[in-house]
């Protein structure tokens, strides 16, 4: 009988890899935020709009419910690419204080994706954090609204063992979250500043780009201009 290989990773040698490999870096965005967002909301198809606010928003109903965030009260997410643009956000509101009588502490959760940034899962990596987000504030619930037809994000509610609840042609999801803890706000405390590190390279990485492109195209003027030069 062979012994068993020792030299062989063990599947908990690989966990910490594996999650950096699939880590999504999600910001807290800001009032500064402002114009992104809204962008970010404008470039939604009619149909996606229809499923994130539950009717066809228009641009200016956009730009209104931009204009009317609270970032002092609520949470904004967001998730950019290498470009800097906003592909994914979500919405974390807090009920206004006193919450409904005999009623959990709540909070409503809704989020849209551009197409660009589709199948990498950026839905449910922002409904995770804004769960940890609610719960690291004393929020007992994490509520939906949501269109029946929107499936996606049923689906990211109910892997997350949220209960849904369909009424017609609108849907109602609750997931209760646990109490806060010590890690759960470490973990939200790391999550922040290493987004932020990430926005801030990609950030210096666009800049350097556009140095190097502007020395290049004054380089080809300015040989252009010596070949004319020489004509």
């Amino acid at each position: 009988m062979s012994e068993p290989d020792t030299t062989a990773p063990s599947p908990s040698t690989w966990a910490p890899l594996q999650r950096l490999s699939s880590w999504v870096p999600i910001r807290s965005l800001a009032r500064r935020h402002r114009r992104r967002i809204r962008d970010h909301l404008l470039s939604l198809s009619e149909r996606d709009r229809y499923l994130r606010f539950g009717y066809p928003a228009s641009d200016e109903q956009i730009t209104r419910y931009v204009a009317g965030l609270d970032f002092a009260r609520d949470e904004v997410l967001g998730i950019f690419n290498r470009r800097l643009q906003l592909v994914a956000m979500a919405h974390l509101a807090y009920e206004p204080l006193p919450q409904r009588q005999g009623k959990p502490a709540m909070a409503e959760f809704g989020v849209s994706v551009l197409e660009k940034g589709r199948g990498r899962g950026f839905g449910a990596r922002l409904f995770e954090r804004a769960a940890l987000h609610a719960r690291n504030r004393g929020i007992e619930t994490l509520f939906i609204h949501a269109l029946s037809e929107n499936a996606p994000m049923l689906k990211i509610a109910r892997k997350a063992g949220a209960t849904v609840e369909r009424d017609g042609a609108e849907s109602e999801a609750w997931l209760r979250l646990p109490p806060d803890t010590v890690a759960s706000h470490v973990g939200e405390a790391i999550e922040r500043h290493m987004a932020e590190l990430d926005f801030q390279f990609k950030r210096h990485i666009r800049v350097l780009g556009d140095i190097i492109d502007g020395v290049a195209e004054v380089k080809s003027q300015y040989e252009d201009a010596g070949k004319a030069a020489k004509q």
